[in-house]
Parts: C-alpha cells; structure tokens; sequence
C-alpha cells in the first residue's frame, strides 16, 4: 500500500498510512486523493465543523467495503482535538469529537472517515442548537432540477420570516439550506420550526413538495424532511465526500448557482480548484444568527386555525407528547361502521 506520508496541515504534521489504498475504485482515487483534497479545503470544512460534536462516517477500505458511522470519540483520538458530552434520544451518552483545528479532518480521514456529520450545536451548549436545518429531498420521479426549483420559493419563505439561508448541494439529488439561528431554542423547538416552514412551503407548492412523512402519500414531490432537525439527527457537512462511485462532496453555493450549477459538477477533483478561486462561499454564516419567533409564532396560527400539530417521529425515538400516530395511513386500523 505504499509507505507513510506526512502532510502539514494548519500547523500540524497528520501521518497517512497506506496512501496507495483505493477508495474510489471506478475513477481510482486513493486514500491519499481523499485526503489531499480534506487539506485543500481545511477552511471551508472547519467553518461547518468548528466546536461542533461530530459523527464520522468511516470506509477503511473505500466505498465497496464494510463502513459504519463513529459517534464516540476514538480512544486513538490526538489530545488536541476536544471532545463535548452529549445524549441521545434513547438516553445514552457519548463523547464526540469536536473539530477546532484543520488537521482534525485531515486526521479523521487517514482512518477511512469519509463524511463528516455535524450536530447542529456548539461544544459550549449542546442542547441549543444554532442552525435551523432545511432537507430538500427529491423523492422518486423527481430530481435535483426539482430540488432546485423548491429551494428557490423557500428562499423567498425565509426571507418574508426574517430569515436567511445558506444553500449546499447534498452531494446526491438533494438540496440542503441552513440558517444560522441564535441558540435559544431546544431541539424540539427548532423542529417545530422546520415544520412551520415545510407547512408554508408545501402551501406555495402543493404539487412539487410535501410534508408527508409517510412515503406512500408524498407522490413525485420534494419531500421537506422536517425530522433532520430532530436531536442525534444530523446533514454531511458542508465538502464533505459522498460514497458514490465518482467521490462528488457537498457544495456550498450562491443563491444564484441554485439551479444553474449541479451536483456532479462538484468532486474531490473538482472542488480544490473552486476553492482556491472562491474561497468558501459560506464563509460569512457565523456573522449572522437570526431570530425563531416568527416561525414559532406560523406554528403556533398553523395549529390554533388549521389544527396542524406535530407530525410523527422517527421510529427509534420515543413516543413525544402531542405526536401523532406513527401508523402509516395503510396500515392504521379503520373505524368500524356503526350498526344501522
């Protein structure tokens, strides 16, 4: 597989062992590929990482091997690199790394961790979370074009709210939008948030996006998924690499890129050299942290005047006060008729 190599990132010397080691077997992008290409954008990543507790997902042997995702910190995890306590809906615990420096990524990456999955909070309060996180997912018979077209109304959505979002492709189909929010609200706040602006969205749009949780009633529609928001949930970061045969990342872009630009225009090839002409085009989120009230306060009409409550859950979390049933329509047991 090669010997070792050092590379220098941001002040620190990360060793790669078995640089040669094929990740991306179709194009033949190698473990060293990878993490050139984490160095070049060490920026970009640790703006979308910085004090954040975050879940690797690790490919030791490249795409087509065995992966799993890492909540807890590696007991070979560098001294240099923090940790926050956190709890997840089941009332388990666990340390994550918290990336505050560029070699962090770097080092991840010499251990297979190809995407990087941030919470959406901080090390210093990690039950407040600062960014509201909006899924624009293409469901069969839809595209990204699709996706497109939903994040731009939503735009609109968040501006008319006071809000403004940050737009990245997912690497895949999908569209992801974050706004930076103050951290005053929990996550089962936010969440309520995220299905304010889905409701509101799936209105301007009833025939290209939904809210429905249930597959079988979202039809050929962009799925607004509001449970991203829920805790232990989390979204690939901003240049994280995708596990797809040609190694594309998730691309921050410009409003207007949305629709014009698109996912395989972006790679681990492809990206260094946008980078190191643009920057990283979201390098102004943390200037901003906007307010949730006026959401919370459409959630709050949503449910007194439409009797639009919460919607379910996902099946691993616990039963919530006010949730629905998480029956799926076909399956939920149907009154019986009334004898005559």
């Amino acid at each position: 597989m090669g010997d070792a190599v050092e590379l220098e990132v941001g002040g620190r010397t990360v060793r790669l062992s078995s640089p040669d080691k094929v990740f991306f077997p179709e194009r033949g992008y190698t473990k060293l590929d990878v993490a050139r290409y984490y160095q070049a954008v060490a920026p970009g990543i640790l703006r979308a990482l910085r004090e954040r507790p975050t879940t690797l997902q690790r490919y030791p042997d490249g795409i087509e091997g065995e992966w799993f995702y890492q909540k807890r910190a590696p007991k070979s995890m560098p001294d240099w690199i923090p940790t926050a306590h956190i709890t997840f809906p089941s009332g388990r615990s666990a340390d994550e790394m918290c990336p505050t420096e560029e070699a962090a990524v770097v080092w991840a990456a010499q251990y297979g961790t190809l995407v990087f999955h941030p919470w959406p909070v901080r090390r210093p309060d990690v039950d407040h979370p600062d960014e509201l996180r909006i899924d624009l997912d293409p469901q069969p018979g839809t595209d990204y074009d699709d996706a497109a077209r939903a994040a731009r109304e939503l735009r609109a959505v968040l501006d008319e709210y006071g809000l403004r979002g940050w737009p990245k492709t997912s690497g895949g189909r999908g569209l992801h939008v974050f706004v930076p929010i103050e951290p005053r609200w929990t996550f089962t706040q936010v969440r309520r948030a995220a299905i304010a602006v889905g409701r509101e969205l799936e209105r301007r749009m009833p025939e290209q996006v939904t809210i429905k949780w249930w597959k079988e009633e979202r039809g050929e529609r962009i799925f607004v998924d509001y449970n991203q928001t829920a805790r232990d949930r989390t979204i690939a970061s901003a240049y994280s690499v995708r596990p797809r045969p040609h190694a594309p990342v998730s691309a921050p872009l410009r409003w207007d890129e949305v629709g014009v630009a698109h996912p395989e225009d972006f790679d681990i090839t492809t990206m260094p050299a946008r980078f190191a002409e643009l920057g990283d085009v979201h390098a102004d989120m943390d200037d901003h942290a906007f307010s949730l009230e006026h959401l919370l306060e459409l959630a709050r009409r949503d449910e007194h005047d439409h009797g639009l409550g919460d919607l379910p859950y996902p099946p691993e979390y616990p039963k919530m006060p006010g949730e629905p049933s998480r029956v799926q329509p076909s399956r939920a047991r149907k009154p019986k008729p009334s004898a005559s």
